[in-house]
């Protein structure tokens, strides 16, 4: 079965029992294997067997739920249409691409309207697709653009409703306060006594502001559900329909009423909109690390078409174009330097404030920053295939996803509201027949307190804005966590598995060591050394090559070489013979070096492979070549040790070299000698004694072993089969960010713990103190707009945690 996966955006939920609601109707659809939806970011996430289902039925679920999914549209021209054949196959095609909801080709007006979702497919996506078909789109100019962010508008449509509400309660505010005895001097115009005063004020704040209530409500229980919206409107009913029934009541008697109600429900619905608009601004900033990331790319890119140089929007750049980029620009796509050389800033990716110099057939990265140099590259990934656009959706996906810890919240507050609706009627009863028998508006009042003060929106929100501040604040230093349930799982590791070979070390081999005879001048031996080793192809003569250039010695061809397996090499360099390799092949040729074993044998020691060389017959000197450890490795594993994480290393080198490196950096337990299969095996030995495992590695070899720990984590300067594989990627390479993604785990998980807690604990205390009687239902109101402010404004504490990376 091949599978799917959709991420829709959703509007209209209003708190953690209308995202329960859509995630079981969703996984009820024959062919979805999984749905997450997530309240704070107003997203899920669907797996699906696309031969069984597709997005529209996903669409017109939802909608049938009383919610909506969020969708783009664009209309393009379209150039090459002959008759309707054409324009049959173009809508067939667009409406079978991931993304696309719905397309309509308009033969006659040679236009096409689609209705796409941008985080799946793109303009340009679209225009690729027709472009293999032979014809062509063009985006008309009035939609380019035009696109406004779906939750600003929604903050802006509650500004609107908060201020007319606020203009039309303040009045019956006024009346209420002025009515206490204590407040008795507050002067108060007669007229706002009056009761159809009072209605008149009141009734548009029911109907019109809190009408949204009364929607939600209605498609809740239609769907044999209760969330937030029902909670609000029961109340808010009760309190405006008695005070219509008293007013009602009063015609013909020519007195104000003073026990009016209105003003229960008016200042209820000013408030709970406020509450929104703080929560729909909160939520907006712990996407924080989204926004970020996104403003990194670049807008547009200057490309040469048909002999013309123009720049473009960077949507519209296809792979295969050529790319101009001056110095101080950023480079818009990933691509290959064709043309120029120059140095580049790629601190956005790896950390590493120094600029890397490039040249022709150098790789570059979209979004890093030409310095000096103009460049010419070949567009090689464009879209939503370039690095930093792959980074962006790994963090969408993990600040989308739920945390085991997350399924706790959901069953309590899918339950929640029932119970919340028996225990006001329960109180109402109570205050009716036994504490005040008869006041049916003092028992009115607890009735209402009680609905309003328990409603489960700060229980919803307490997972998932902590996951999406915590896993947003871990990208902005290159810890990119796959999803919720591996930045839970974090904080419980207690052992770390370290690959040597490019985690601990550079994974690359370096000159480190040129020990002479006595009376052999270094320039010269190294001169003759480099030439005689240029043509070979290992990667330890390389090494040596690269080490001696990086001297400034200049290296001539050699007249003559030769690679001798298992030895070493021969060759011939301005008429000089030239031995460089192993003590067997100085034995070979009879080159006596007997005295030079002591200073071998140390080097080897110190994890080096060290090499003999001989001129014309006569030992000449040792050069040794090694895997130099990261800078910031030895650090790194205090900070682990530290932190009472057992760490250890697995290598397939040799135990001597293992142990070497393993002393150098601080790490007592070695597990040398282990084929690429074998890592997997260490990983389980470990895990069945207990152990939670992690494993750190980088390259194709380490995947198995990766995908098998209880955490894997790839170095993001490694291979993409490691990257695919972990369940963290490491992008900096820096061993300081497995501490640092430990450390934000733990931070995640405590802040997830505290927002529990106290929603939990203030819905267990609230409800009791409004049945008792304590709780004015304006006060009650406010609680609870504040207690879901204060759990997004707890998680968002998350944005400052301060890292080593």
């Amino acid at each position: 079965m091949s599978q799917k996966e959709t991420t829709l955006q959703i509007t209209g939920m209003t708190c953690a029992a209308c995202a329960n609601r859509i995630e079981k109707g969703l996984k009820k659809i024959e062919g979805v294997e999984e749905a997450n939806v997530n309240f704070a970011l107003e997203k899920t996430q669907i797996k699906y067997d696309p031969e069984k289902t597709n997005v529209l039925q996903f669409k017109e679920k939802v909608q049938s739920l009383g919610y909506h999914i969020v969708s783009e549209k664009v209309e393009f021209d379209i150039s090459g249409m002959t008759c309707a054949a054409c324009a049959n196959k173009i809508e067939k095609r667009l409406n079978k691409m991931d993304g696309v909801n719905q397309a309509t080709v308009n033969f006659a007006l040679e236009t096409v309207l689609v209705e796409y979702n941008p985080d799946q497919v793109s303009v340009t996506d679209m225009k690729e697709a027709i472009k293999k078909l032979g014809y062509t789109l063009e985006q008309k100019q009035e939609n380019a653009g035009d696109q406004v962010d779906h939750r600003q508008k929604e903050i802006e449509k509650q500004q609107g409703k908060f201020l007319f509400s606020l203009i039309l309660s303040f009045p019956l505010l006024w009346a209420m306060v002025s009515h206490f005895e204590f407040t008795s001097f507050i002067w108060l115009p007669d007229m706002f006594m009056n009761p159809w005063v009072q209605f008149a004020l009141a009734t548009p704040v029911q109907f019109i502001v809190g009408g949204q209530f009364y929607a939600g409500a209605f498609k809740a229980l239609r769907n044999k559900s209760a969330n937030m919206d029902v909670l609000v409107a029961l109340g808010t009913s009760a309190a405006y329909f008695y005070s219509l029934y008293l007013s009602i009541r009063s015609i013909g008697s020519n007195a104000h009423m003073v026990e009016l109600y209105y003003e229960t429900s008016a200042v209820l619905i000013t408030l709970i909109i406020l509450g929104k608009l703080f929560e729909a601004k909160a939520k907006g900033r712990s996407s924080e690390a989204i926004k970020k990331l996104m403003g990194l790319q670049a807008k547009n890119a200057t490309v040469a078409r048909n002999g013309q140089e123009m720049i473009i929007p960077i949507e519209e750049v296809l792979q295969g174009d050529i790319v101009y980029i001056k110095p101080g620009e950023k480079v818009p796509v990933d691509g290959e330097i064709v043309e120029g050389q120059s140095a580049l800033d790629e601190s956005m990716l790896t950390g590493e404030s120094v600029p890397v110099d490039k040249s022709i057939g150098d790789n570059v990265i979209g979004s890093t920053i030409n310095k000096n140099g103009f460049l010419k590259i070949k567009a090689t990934k464009v879209g939503k295939d370039t690095a930093l656009a792959q980074i962006i959706k790994v963090v969408e996906e993990a600040q989308g996803s739920k945390a085991p810890i997350q399924r706790m919240a959901d069953v309590i507050s899918g339950i929640f509201v029932p119970i919340v609706v028996g225990i006001a009627i329960i109180t109402f009863l109570v205050w009716y027949f036994a504490v005040s028998p008869g006041e049916f508006a003092e028992a009115l009042e607890k009735f209402i307190a009680v609905l309003v003060i328990a409603c489960p929106c700060a229980l919803g929100l307490a997972t998932p804005t902590s996951i999406m501040a915590g896993s947003g604040r871990a990208a902005e230093f290159g810890i990119l966590f796959k999803g919720g349930e591996h930045l839970e799982t974090t904080h419980r590791l207690d052992t770390i598995i370290l690959d040597k070979t490019g985690t601990v070390t550079n994974g690359k081999p370096s000159l480190t060591d040129v020990i002479l005879a006595e009376g052999i001048n270094e320039t010269e031996f190294l001169t003759l050394v480099g030439a005689a080793e240029k043509n070979s192809e290992h990667p330890l003569a390389q090494a040596i090559v690269e080490g001696i250039r990086d001297k400034g010695i200049e290296l001539a061809a050699p007249e003559t070489f030769e690679a001798i397996p298992g030895f070493g090499v021969q060759a011939t360099v301005n008429g000089k013979d030239l031995l460089i390799g192993t003590r067997r092949l100085m034995a070979k040729h009879d080159i006596n070096v007997q005295a030079e074993l002591t200073k071998m044998e140390e080097l080897e020691k110190q994890g080096k492979t060290a090499m003999l060389a001989a001129i014309d017959g006569r030992y000449a000197g040792i050069v040794a070549v090694a895997d130099t450890i990261k800078e910031t490795s030895k650090e790194a594993i205090a900070r682990l040790q530290d932190m009472d994480l057992d760490v250890v290393m697995i290598t397939g080198d040799n135990t001597q070299t293992a142990h070497a490196i393993a002393e150098q950096v601080g790490i007592k337990h070695v597990i040398a000698e282990v084929l690429p299969e074998g890592k997997a095996e260490e990983v389980k030995k470990l895990q069945k004694a207990g152990k939670k495992v992690a494993m750190v590695g980088d390259g194709i070899n380490d995947a198995p072993a990766l995908a098998t720990a209880d955490i894997g984590m790839a170095i993001g300067t490694g291979t993409d089969v490691a990257m695919e594989a972990a369940d963290i990627t490491l992008i900096r390479g820096d061993l300081n960010s497995i501490a640092d993604a430990i450390f934000m785990s733990k931070k995640t998980i405590t802040n997830i713990k505290q927002n529990l807690f106290w929603a939990l604990a203030y819905n267990s205390l609230g409800i009791p103190i409004a049945a008792a009687g304590f709780l004015a239902p304006w006060l009650a109101g406010a609680a609870m707009a504040f207690s879901s402010v204060s759990v997004v404004l707890n998680a968002l504490r998350l944005q400052r945690v301060k890292l080593k990376g």
